[in-house]
């Protein structure tokens, strides 16, 4: 592509040289591990490290032009740009041929339940017929394509290329987790979304962000930036959400699991078994493009357990209504909904039970404790990973909020861990988030034993665990590895009668 057509509509300050603008371009790359001959490199400025500082390798790897934010006395072409993030989003659409306007595009934000939502949505999708992919926690994938993720959202260049590849092949609805730090980051910039939605909002990444208001401010931005020809559905249960109902240009609407007047809501709501039964309500006909959804109500039943799967799955049923899904195939696809990988996720249920859960903040550790809290079992044992470079405010919150549960569940082994021997270094666990943690146990009086690996902790409270009893392996990066060790752990000690089972369950996790 010529340099003109990529930089369309890209504000350039200056450069350091006289640039042809007619020049052709092969590629484009914001990691020098990327850089091929005669492409463009952009140097980002980042929390870790700054590309302005291999500029000198990029030129060596044969990269024709770099993108900065401030020249760098290395002798190579330089377009210099007020903030290249930006750039780096706009150059990729414009690189890409703006991708995302040929695709059918979900993008759903929340503090607690990212995840689950799009994996009912894209079951939702599939079930119904259509050519899917999802973007997310978990993974990239569409026909063929199965990437782990180390991004909630991917680097915008590294979007709009699969965006692209999306287009290319065909696929019908895409499913994607936008989070508060792709919005920081302009990730999501350019995108066209034709549904979004923001599903709840709590305390997180303060420490990221620098404050609460901030935080807000970005995770609002999906709402308030959605165009007039895309919808919004807003959980109007949560005050800072229902503020975004007069600033957005899309078609608003609401639901609640609280009361029965918004456009969406809930009735007799049975949680008696663990898992989740109660009449969805459509309180008006609705009208999105061609679209009619008419005022009705329906059965849902989940074979997954908690209130959370309840609250995720209202917003993979209006999703669903919007684009045009019929009501048996969105019931039957709920029910049949498996749950997804580390969301209280039932490891082994022969003596006893292991539970493994992303316990990412205390909404969460709010949702996970209290349906943990309505099972019937002898004893308690929890572990948690202490979760790293988050910050002494998250982690002080989470802490107090799992002290609070403990006081409750009283349990038999309460142990922590650092999990050394599996993070990589931005998830690696500070001394002062170490601090703050054990001064709250102790505040509240909670004996707690800290490991410093993952392996160790996991094979210590599996055998504390007798009959009838449940584990919990609780904590976000730091115990994405946990449930691996537990297996090895159960079938050295001859717990299981399923071995193959238990080996295929952890086998092709992605976490």
């Amino acid at each position: 592509m010529i340099l003109k057509d990529i930089f369309e509509n890209v504000k350039i300050i200056n450069s350091n040289r006289e640039i042809d603008f007619n020049s052709e371009v092969d590629n484009i790359s914001f990691h020098t591990d990327d850089v091929t001959k005669n492409s463009i490199f952009v140097a980002i400025k980042g929390y870790i490290t700054d590309g302005h500082k291999y500029i000198s390798v990029a030129k060596d790897k044969g990269a024709k032009y770099i993108v900065v934010e401030n020249f760098v006395d290395v002798d190579i072409a330089q377009i210099k740009v007020e903030n290249s993030r930006i750039a780096l989003a706009d150059i990729a659409n414009n690189f890409y041929k703006e991708p995302s306007k040929e695709l059918n595009i979900v993008g759903i934000t929340a503090t607690n339940g990212k995840t689950t939502t799009s994996f009912m949505t894209d079951k939702i999708f599939k079930d119904a017929g259509y050519k899917t992919g999802i973007i997310g926690t978990v993974y990239t994938k569409y026909d063929g394509v199965n990437i782990p993720s180390i991004l909630t959202t991917p680097e915008s260049l590294e979007l709009q290329g699969f965006f692209r590849d999306m287009a290319d092949k065909q696929i019908e609805k895409v499913t994607m987790e936008v989070s508060s730090s792709s919005e920081e980051l302009y990730r999501v910039k350019n995108v066209d979304f034709d549904v979004v939605t923001f599903n709840n909002f709590s305390r997180e990444h303060i420490d990221q962000h620098g404050s609460f208001e901030r935080y807000y401010e970005v995770k609002s931005k999906l709402i308030k930036e959605a165009s007039e020809d895309a919808v919004a559905v807003l959980n109007i249960d949560f005050d800072k959400i229902k503020e975004l109902k007069d600033k957005t240009k899309a078609q608003v609407l609401t639901y609640s699991l609280k009361n029965k007047e918004e456009d969406f809501a809930i009735d007799n709501l049975d949680l008696s078994t663990g898992k989740g039964k109660y009449t969805f309500i459509i309180n008006r006909d609705i009208k999105y493009k061609d679209i009619i959804i008419e005022k009705n109500s329906f059965d849902i039943e989940l074979d997954v357990a908690g209130y959370s799967s309840v609250m995720n799955s209202v917003v993979a049923i209006i999703i669903a209504l919007l684009n045009n899904i019929d009501i048996k195939t969105i019931q039957d696809s709920i029910n049949s909904f498996a749950g997804v990988e580390r969301r209280f996720e039932m490891i082994y249920d022969e003596n006893f039970k292991i539970i493994d859960d992303h316990y990412a903040n205390v909404r969460n550790i709010d949702v996970t404790l209290s349906t943990l809290s309505e099972m019937e079992f002898n004893n308690f044992h929890m572990l948690y990973a202490i979760r790293g470079n988050r910050g002494v405010n998250l982690n002080k919150e989470t802490a107090e909020k799992t002290a609070e549960w403990l006081k409750k569940l009283d349990p038999k082994t309460f142990y922590a861990t650092l999990s050394k021997d599996v993070v990589m270094k931005k998830d690696e666990v500070s001394k002062e988030e170490l601090e703050i943690f054990l001064s709250v146990m102790k505040e509240n009086n909670i004996d707690v034993k800290v490991f410093d690996t993952l392996e160790e902790s996991v094979k210590s409270i599996i055998d504390n665990a007798k009959s009838n009893d449940v584990v919990l392996l609780a904590g976000c990066q730091g115990m994405d590895k946990g449930a691996g060790f537990a297996v090895d752990e159960l079938i050295k000690n001859n717990e299981t009668k399923h071995k193959e089972i238990l080996l295929d369950k952890v086998k092709n996790r992605i976490c």
